[in-house]
């Protein structure tokens, strides 16, 4: 069953794979998405070909998700810390609108986990997971990752309330 479904992930995702250049604009239309959505990155600020630029190159790695040739998603990675906190990495997904719900967000977890250890993190940490954001909280809790606790309206949403946070962490 596992080889089976592992199978037609992979013919629905295609592959995923570290970002290009020529990834740029569809990375930061992607980005943009999430953030003017307001519910699940803490940014505010849209992505501009310039910002977007030196934003994915900065990150200890950039990951994209690609069907037939388009992107649909993407990740990226670098330390949470820095010093002797520096072996603790943070990533942060996005999946493009059109495409949600076809098990893309989970490769790009389990990519970034694989990239995470080979880059020689030890644990990936999740600093600001809203609450209500229970397809994510749901998939992390399935793929082991622990809760750390609740930050009482920790984070502030597009529409001005605030929302607990959960952190997570998983060793790698």
């Amino acid at each position: 069953m596992l080889v089976v479904f592992n199978q037609y992930l992979t013919e629905v995702i295609g592959v995923i794979r570290a970002y290009r250049p020529s990834d740029m604009a569809d990375m930061i239309r992607i980005w943009n998405e999430v953030v003017e959505e307001g519910i699940a990155f803490p940014q505010e600020e849209c992505l501009n070909p310039e910002s977007g630029s030196a934003f994915f190159s900065g990150q200890s790695h950039t990951g994209v998700a690609q069907i037939d040739g388009r992107i649909v998603g993407l990740y990226i990675l670098h330390p949470n810390n820095v010093g002797r906190c520096g072996h603790i990495c943070n990533a942060s997904y996005a999946v493009s609108s059109d495409a949600r719900g076809r098990h893309i967000g989970e490769q790009l977890v389990l990519d970034s986990l694989a990239v995470g250890k080979r880059l020689g993190f030890r644990v990936l940490q999740f600093n600001a997971v809203v609450e209500s954001n229970i397809h994510a909280r749901h998939l992390y809790e399935r793929l082991g990752f622990q809760q750390l606790g609740t930050i009482p309206g920790g984070f502030r949403m597009k529409d001005g309330r605030y929302e607990n946070i959960c952190p997570y962490y998983r060793e790698l």
